[in-house]
Formats: C-alpha cells, sequence, structure tokens
C-alpha cells in the first residue's frame, strides 16, 4: 500500500475506543494512511477532547465506560454543528443506527469493519467537511419551506427547523433535481463525497432522509420513494 497523499492527509483525527487491540490498530492504520490521530480510551477523557480540542473528525464507539459515544456525538454536536462525527457500533440494527442519527452523527461503520470500510468513510467525512467550509448558499423555497443556509435552518410561517449543513445540501440537490429520481449512488457520491459509492454498504442515506422528512415532510408529500430507485421531489 501507498501512503494516500492530499491535504486531507494532515487531518487531526480524534479517536475515542476502549479496546486497546482496536485503538493502537486503527491509530497505526490512520498515521500510515499521513493523518494525524489521538485516542482517548474513555467516554469522559473522550468528551473533554472532543469539546476543548480542534479536531476535522470524531471517530467514536458508542459502547464506551463513563459516557456513551452517542452523548459524546450530541454534546460535541450541540458545541461544534459542523464537527464531522463517524460512529463504531456493534449494533447495527435500525433502531441503534437510527439512535445514532439522532444524536448528530454523520455517518457509521459497524464492528467487525473492513480496514478499507472504514477509510473510505473517513475520506469522504473529511472531503465533506471542507465543503462543508466554503461560504453557504443563498435561501431556497423547499415545498412550503424557506431553507436558510446561513442560520441552519427552514422557516414556514411561525415555524422554524433547526438543519445540519447536510441537511441542507440534501434538500438543495433535491431541488436542483426536481422531478427526476435521485439514486442513493449519487447522494453518497455527492452528499457524502464517496468515490466509489457501489462498493459502500450502508444505510445512511435512507435514515437521513427519514429523519429529514420527519422534520419537514411527515405526511410523504414531498421527498417521495421511487421503489428500487431512489428518491424524487415532487414538482
Amino acid at each position: 500500500m501507498s501512503q494516500e497523499p492530499g491535504a486531507e492527509s494532515k487531518a487531526r483525527i480524534l479517536l475515542v475506543e476502549d479496546e486497546e487491540a482496536i485503538q493502537r490498530g486503527l491509530c497505526d492504520v490512520l498515521v500510515y494512511h499521513g493523518y494525524a490521530p489521538e485516542a482517548a480510551s474513555s467516554g469522559s477523557e473522550g468528551l473533554r477532547a472532543a469539546l476543548d480540542g480542534d479536531f476535522d473528525l470524531l471517530i467514536l464507539d458508542v459502547m464506551l465506560p463513563e459516557i456513551s459515544g452517542l452523548e459524546i456525538c450530541r454534546r460535541a454536536r450541540a458545541a461544534k454543528p459542523e464537527q464531522a462525527i463517524l460512529l463504531l457500533t456493534a449494533r447495527a440494527g435500525e433502531r441503534e443506527v437510527l439512535e445514532g442519527f439522532e444524536a448528530g452523527a454523520d455517518d457509521y461503520v459497524t464492528k467487525p469493519f473492513s480496514i478499507s470500510q472504514l477509510l473510505a468513510r473517513v475520506r469522504a467525512l473529511l472531503r465533506r467537511s471542507a465543503k462543508d467550509s466554503e461560504p453557504a448558499a443563498e435561501p431556497f423555497g423547499f415545498g412550503a419551506w424557506q431553507v436558510e443556509p446561513v442560520a441552519l435552518q427552514a422557516r414556514r410561517g411561525a415555524e422554524s427547523v433547526e438543519l445540519s449543513s447536510r441537511e441542507i445540501a440534501i434538500l438543495a440537490l433535491f431541488r436542483r433535481e426536481t422531478g427526476r429520481i435521485v439514486t442513493r449512488n449519487q447522494l453518497l457520491r455527492e452528499i457524502w463525497g464517496y468515490d466509489n459509492p457501489e462498493r459502500i454498504e450502508t444505510r445512511t442515506v435512507d435514515m437521513q432522509i427519514g429523519k429529514l422528512r420527519r422534520k419537514l415532510d411527515p405526511e410523504g408529500t414531498l421527498i417521495e420513494t421511487v421503489r428500487g430507485a431512489g428518491y424524487r421531489l415532487a414538482s
């Protein structure tokens, strides 16, 4: 294997993992690929580092002593809305994965995982994080909602809903493709930044769309599911 060049190779990554062998192995892999990892072995140590440090990416094991990875995720997301966060979980059920997204995670990897899958997600999240730092787009309409990227929210009359930059990017893509099918691979490529989305096994897209629907489209009249193909914004 060769070291991966590029600006993202200098990224600082906080790994919060209590299993020593996994922690050491992942740190070695991240260093080999040019990243600058720092490790924490407990939830309390990880939370302090996440809140006090300046990291490009947090990799959080869900099951941690003292404070769970989910709680770290919630508090880091509240303190730093643009923080990139990847969860490591041994529980792959829909409820557990959804709980992670509700806590503010950008993506997840299920244990046991392959190093190639983990690195693909790391690269994608770092690229996405860099893109999120670009100047925000102008407000735009989404059905009856007015989406305001700078404020990270959508408004409908007196009602307002908080949104993440990724959720806003998804809405902008749907609006651009109004009436056309947006495939899961297209979403993974354009929103999550995966180079080869067809090789990625994840329910991230479905979970995120479900979360957006609960916020903006509980009646299911805006974002349609096209079975076997993807999604479509009703024209």
